[in-house]
């Protein structure tokens, strides 16, 4: 969901001397010429991951890791100015050094380390933005490392203490075990996970010797940029019409949530749905979300995660974005730190999920190619 930002005021904001500042793009960093994560197009993006809510078509370049390039190619096209930098290597940008450090997000996923002059001239600050991160190893990307710093920028996606997730070992063996059981049912089993890194995720953690995994069309190009990152995934085929029937009643397809509800759906019949996100720890938006089965599963960090990781950061002052901001930084000021709200036009809630919400308009031309195809290629039954 998209709006103007409204958040009430820290107990101390922005400084005059901060070399990160907000504008009408987002986040700006004057003294080196580029945006971090921007809301609109701009000249020179960094980049902390692919996500729709980080990122924005047209801009001049993108510096980013080698992987979300790679996924960046996939999602904006071929044509757009990539500069990838491996993780830890460090670049001058106008007066400041930058370099990528892991997020633990998803594939790629990186936070932005920024060492840069105060302005006005008194010194030097080193400020990480994060973008989204999560401290829970994740098989499909290098897991979170804390960067010491002077202001540390944070999600609060899940930041409320009913947030604690389960071992992600423990959800994979009760996805495992609710496909069996339909398999035995003869039903088909769907979960619907967000194209770019929670399929993948629950794909990671699969027992393929259950029954075949399917895949719908529009994941296959981000799933494949996987595998070509070296990413160990189960083998997995194209969800069309005469893969389903071969499959017989046993199959676990992985679908986007934009599939929920659509024609494609009614080839699976007789089928089960669940759906795969840290959401599902609340109740109401499993009933919401019209799924048999909610599964916890989040690449975001849990509450306890998000202050274990600021913590580590050694950071006097917190920057909070993107959900839980004003109860974050009552928090965290109990806790001696500073606090300064950075506003996003994207907010995160179990109605308005921006990696949901956001990344289902983007990938929403791709979504219709495929099941088109799917259509003329195999044809209802």
């Amino acid at each position: 969901m998209l709006h103007e930002p409204s958040h009430p005021a820290p107990d101390r904001g922005s400084e005059p001397t901060d070399p990160v500042v907000i504008d009408e793009r987002g986040p700006w960093v004057p003294d080196g010429g580029f945006h971090v994560d921007p809301w609109r197009a701009v000249e020179r993006a960094v980049i902390t991951h692919a996500h729709a809510d980080h990122v924005v078509r047209g801009c001049g370049s993108y510096l980013c890791t080698p992987e979300t390039a790679r996924i960046l190619k996939v999602r904006l096209g071929p044509s757009i100015r990539v500069q990838p930098v491996p993780l830890g290597a460090s670049i001058g940008l106008g007066e400041t050094r930058v370099s990528l450090h892991p997020a633990g997000h998803v594939l790629g996923s990186a936070q932005v380390r920024i060492d840069a002059p105060r302005r006005g001239g008194r010194g030097r600050e080193v400020w990480v933005i994060s973008g989204d991160y999560a401290t829970v190893p994740n098989p499909t990307c290098t897991p979170f490392e804390p960067v010491r710093c002077d202001v540390f920028v944070s999600e609060c996606t899940f930041g409320l203490p009913i947030y604690r997730w389960p071992d992600p070992a423990e959800v994979a063996a009760e996805i495992n075990a609710w496909w069996a059981a339909n398999a035995a049912d003869g039903r088909n089993s769907v979960i619907f996970a967000y194209a770019l890194g929670k399929a993948q995720r629950v794909l990671a953690g699969l027992d393929a010797s259950i029954g075949p995994v399917l895949e719908h069309g529009a994941m296959r190009a981000i799933t494949e940029t996987f595998r070509d990152c070296g990413v160990s995934l189960p083998d997995t085929r194209h969800a069309v019409a005469e893969e389903i029937r071969a499959a017989a009643g046993r199959a676990l397809l992985i679908a986007p949530p934009s599939a929920a509800g659509s024609p494609w759906m009614r080839r699976l019949e007789p089928v089960a749905t669940a759906f795969a996100s840290g959401w599902m720890r609340l109740r109401g938006t499993r009933r919401r979300r019209n799924a048999d089965r909610g599964f916890v599963l989040s690449d975001h960090a849990d509450d306890p995660g998000l202050m274990e990781a600021i913590a580590a950061t050694g950071a006097e002052r917190i920057g909070l974005t993107h959900g839980q901001v004003a109860v974050m930084a009552r928090r965290l000021q109990e806790r001696g730190h500073r606090t300064l709200i950075h506003p996003t036009r994207y907010e995160a809630g179990p109605d308005a999920d921006a990696d949901a919400a956001v990344d289902a308009a983007v990938d929403a031309t791709v979504d219709a190619a495929a099941m088109a195809h799917e259509r003329s290629e195999s044809p209802e039954p």
